[in-house]
């Protein structure tokens, strides 16, 4: 894959069988992560994004985060440097846990996917959620991304607690 100035490059690969149960998933995704590079203005670099299963991102938070457990969305920012390429990193999203948790939060698959590829992608960006300010300014560009996609808020019932 070549990077030219001004190109966001996204390659998606699908790791596990469940996916095929989502045909649209890469267009979904692809979607999502080119409005999100919109609103940031973030034009140019490359992002891998990896659909995999709940067994492999389990592994990989184990592995990472210390936490034996699968999680809906996982972000590894590429680590930059001085006439680096201009790699974002990487993003990895396990089909089980998505399908499970667009059920029970009764909401599309696509949505939920959707939303959880802006918020990957917003971490490689380096937002984070770890303090209050923090999670309220990420939350926004999610809130301000998603409805370009025309995807309903998807903290809405939360604040409406």
């Amino acid at each position: 894959m070549t990077l030219t100035p001004d190109k966001l490059s996204v390659e998606i690969l699908i790791e596990c069988n469940g996916w095929a149960a989502q045909p649209a998933a890469k267009d979904a995704i692809d979607r999502a992560v080119m409005e999100a590079a919109e609103v940031t203005k973030t034009n140019h670099g490359e992002v891998a994004i990896v659909l995999t299963d709940d067994a492999a991102i389990r592994d990989l938070n184990r592995t990472w985060r210390g936490i034996d457990a699968p999680t809906n969305v996982l972000s590894f920012p590429a680590k930059q440097g001085p006439g680096a390429p201009a790699r974002l990193g990487d993003i990895v999203i396990p089909y089980e846990t998505v399908a499970r948790e667009a059920i029970a939060q009764e909401k599309p698959f696509a949505h939920h996917l959707m939303h959880l590829a802006v918020h990957g992608f917003l971490h490689l960006l380096g937002h984070d959620h770890e303090t209050d300010g923090d999670a309220d300014v990420m939350e926004g560009l999610e809130r301000a991304i998603l409805a370009r996609l025309h995807v309903p808020d998807p903290y809405a019932t939360r604040d409406a607690t």
